[in-house]
């Protein structure tokens, strides 16, 4: 067994703290398409390193390997960070995803692209979009006069029609354009004339410039209700019936790249007779041209979707206005005319990801001036105030991307990831210095010119039914469904919609409506999948994993909760499939700072879990009771504090609940009886944990001051000082 002797915690920790601060910067390769808690590349180089490597973690991290004949599979490859970090060191790799999102992405990721070519037909089609509506994005200073600059921003709000006296109700939550964090001073709104105003104290906004009328912060939209300004009338809303709600153009966020630096600031505008015109415009060329790929699907009923249907939102392209239909619409004719059918995939790839800034549900952060992506939480959120991104992007005179949400920000992005796949690189840091480290002799992808080609199978099913040759992998890594999961493949049909039409259906998965499987290995209400079948899914690929595995190959995988109850499924499918868990491991896999987490109280500790067939584990780990376990996790404490990272409750919480979950199942693996029902196993685990002690307890008494000194640090750690710590990674 290595990676139980060899993984080091602070070592790697530090590494993956940093990384999830700035993913893209450290793994770009995640750039070509969006998917969801992506797991740090650092932790699963590391992981892979101290199971095939002979060396110590710390003097193998940033030398190149080549570990050929070494076959790795992952069962739920999802954005496929496992299996892009075992290709880079020479694996041939095998990676499962029920998702067609997930099939097409990894390819996508892997698959080598001709850089010249692709650039070259990027930029044509950005071209191509600015002779047809790139008038559609463009507006005049009322500062200076300067006319056809770029519009960054669109802001748009939510509009009701008043039942008693008809009059149009504007559903703002509230005022407040821009706070004065990255401006000089808050813009404020008008609430009777729609002016914005330079604001310099929240508390005393004054009047407006233009009507004099008080200026005021909070809207009348909330709890779903809004009183009329001209009658008084309370509407309520949403109303689904209804259909979606409309919405107006209130206020514009624009470039001058010309005269930068002769404004403090941002740009804001109220629109003017020009921008309403261009409006109109859009939805009339909209009603006019012949539409082939913007999506009429239904919306599918499920855990997600069902806000959107609360909303009035039925089907897919309702949840756009016209001007983005019709440049997306436009976008998919030249991508589906490409000749070269890998430059059409990433195209196509591009516009997928693309529609995550260009609908009318992304909201404007009022902090940051930017505009926040539809999937930035996770989920649908629908709100009051949408931001509509210039389609087009905006390239400064020096060549960098102003503003976010367009299509030479895409392409930008996209161009990075693929040349990181020829030349991957880890990142090193010396005080408050980054330094990039080329790993030469790495590299991403199936073949290169010189090199020898590797085995790359990406399958779109559930790996439960995979047929794999006994004894023919060599390590499983992966990162698995949690329970109660977000439900990806609901999220992901917003984008699987445009991209099938545009595609057709001659990938595996795309002859579907939807990337929804009643396999699915998530707790999902709407669909009837309960905790029964969340266990039965998991256990089966778990065995049928195990029986691929060589004798002492490792399944490792990372898993995190805050409810004990979700790692009863992970102990069944454990002892289910044979295996015994032999470590659990803790690593920040989470950035605390994330919308989706941020102030829930949720750990960014993930533990990885780590099986074999003839499973050992050190003596020192074993425990009996809570008092044992604390000592445990005091000690693993210690070395993430030496990485930087600042355990909360939560994280404490995990990391027992890790170590509770190990040991049940090795307390449990002698009389185990697979034959049992599902339930019956579920009970018998949850008292296998329950007979260990209460994780409470030890959050209790490691949330002290104590717990932070040097002699929670384990034996073998004493060598472990935080400089020679940062000299390990920044040497």
């Amino acid at each position: 067994m290595t990676i139980e002797r060899r993984f080091d915690i602070p070592l790697i920790a530090s590494l993956a703290l940093k990384e999830k601060q700035i993913q893209q910067n450290y793994r770009p390769i995640i750039a070509v398409h969006k998917w969801f808690a992506r797991r740090p590349g650092t932790l699963f180089r590391g992981l892979l390193l101290s199971e095939f490597s002979d060396k110590k973690l710390v003097d193998s991290y940033f030398s190149s390997h080549d570990f050929a004949g070494r076959r790795v599979a992952d069962p739920f490859m999802g954005g496929g960070t496992p299996l892009i970090e075992a290709n880079r060191m020479g694996c041939d790799v095998i990676g499962f995803d029920i998702n067609p999102m997930a099939a097409w992405i990894v390819r996508e990721e892997i698959e080598h692209l001709d850089h010249d070519v692709y650039r070259q037909q990027a930029q044509l089609l950005v071209k191509d979009l600015e002779a047809k509506v790139g008038n559609l994005y463009r507006t005049d200073c009322p500062k200076t006069g300067d006319k056809d600059l770029p519009v960054k921003y669109f802001l748009w709000v939510k509009t009701k029609t008043c039942e008693t006296c008809s009059g149009p109700v504007d559903l703002f939550p509230g005022y407040l354009v821009a706070e004065n964090k990255r401006h000089p001073e808050h813009v404020l709104v008008c609430s009777k004339c729609g002016d914005l105003n330079e604001v310099s104290n929240l508390n005393e906004p004054h009047r407006c410039t233009s009507c004099a009328a008080d200026l005021v912060v909070n809207g009348p939209a909330k709890r779903n209700r809004c009183a009329c300004p001209h009658c008084g009338t309370v509407t309520k809303y949403p109303v689904e019936s209804e259909g979606p709600l409309k919405h107006r153009l209130f206020a514009i966020e624009y470039a001058n790249p010309a005269r930068k630096g002769e404004f403090k600031g941002r740009l804001f505008k109220k629109p003017d007779a020009k921008d309403l015109a261009r409006v109109a415009e859009a939805e009339r060329r909209w009603e006019q041209l012949a539409k082939t790929f913007a999506p009429r699907e239904e919306i599918l009923p499920g855990d997600e979707s069902d806000r959107l249907h609360r909303w009035g939102y039925s089907h897919y392209d309702e949840l756009f206005n016209s001007r983005q239909l019709l440049g997306l619409e436009l976008s998919c004719q030249f991508i589906a005319a490409q000749k070269d059918e890998r430059i059409k995939k990433a195209l196509a790839t591009n516009l997928s990801d693309l529609l995550r800034y260009q609908n009318m549900l992304c909201r404007y952060d009022t902090m940051a001036l930017k505009s926040l992506d539809i999937f930035s939480v996770h989920g649908f959120p629908v709100g009051l105030v949408q931001c509509e991104s210039n389609l087009l992007g905006i390239v400064s005179p020096g060549g960098s991307n102003i503003g976010s949400g367009g299509w030479t920000n895409i392409i930008e992005k996209y161009a990075k990831a693929k040349r990181y796949c020829d030349a991957p690189f880890e990142v090193q840091h010396r005080g408050s210095k980054k330094i990039q480290v080329l790993i030469p002799g790495e590299w991403i992808g199936e073949e290169r010119e010189g090199a020898r080609k590797r085995d790359v199978i990406i399958e779109c099913g559930s790996s439960a039914e995979a047929t794999l040759e006994p004894e023919s992998l060599d390590a499983v890594f992966t990162d698995p469904p949690y329970f109660g999961n977000v439900q990806y493949a609901e999220l992901m049909d917003f984008c699987f919609a445009w991209l099938r039409r545009l595609v057709g259906p001659g990938f595996p998965g795309f002859d579907r409506i939807s990337t929804r499987n009643r396999d699915e290995l998530t707790v999902n209400a709407t669909e009837g999948r309960d905790l029964a079948h969340f266990t039965e899914g998991l256990a089966k690929t778990f065995t049928t994993m195990a029986r691929a595995l060589k004798p002492g190959a490792p399944l490792a995988f990372t898993y995190h909760h805050n409810k004990l109850e979700a790692y009863l499924p992970i102990g069944v499918a454990i002892l289910d499939s044979g295996l015994t868990c032999s470590a659990s491991l803790p690593c920040p896999a989470e950035m605390g700072g994330s919308i989706h987490i941020s102030g829930t109280g949720s750990s960014i500790i993930d533990t990885v879990f780590v099986s074999r067939l003839n499973g050992e584990t050190d003596r020192k780990l074993l425990f009996s009771n809570t008092s044992e376990l604390t000592k445990i996790v005091a000690s693993e404490l210690g070395q993430l504090r030496l990485a930087g990272v600042r355990p909360s409750a939560g994280d404490i919480r995990c990391i027992a609940f890790g170590h509770l979950t190990r040991m049940a199942i090795w307390n449990s693996r002698a009389s185990w009886d697979v034959a049992a029902s599902t339930e019956a196993k579920l009970k018998l685990f949850a008292q296998s944990l329950d007979a260990l002690g209460s994780a409470q307890s030890i959050i209790d008494s490691l949330t002290g001051p104590a717990v932070t000194k040097a002699e929670n640090l384990p034996d073998d750690a004493g060598s472990w000082s935080q400089e020679r710590m940062l000299d390990a990674i920044a040497f």
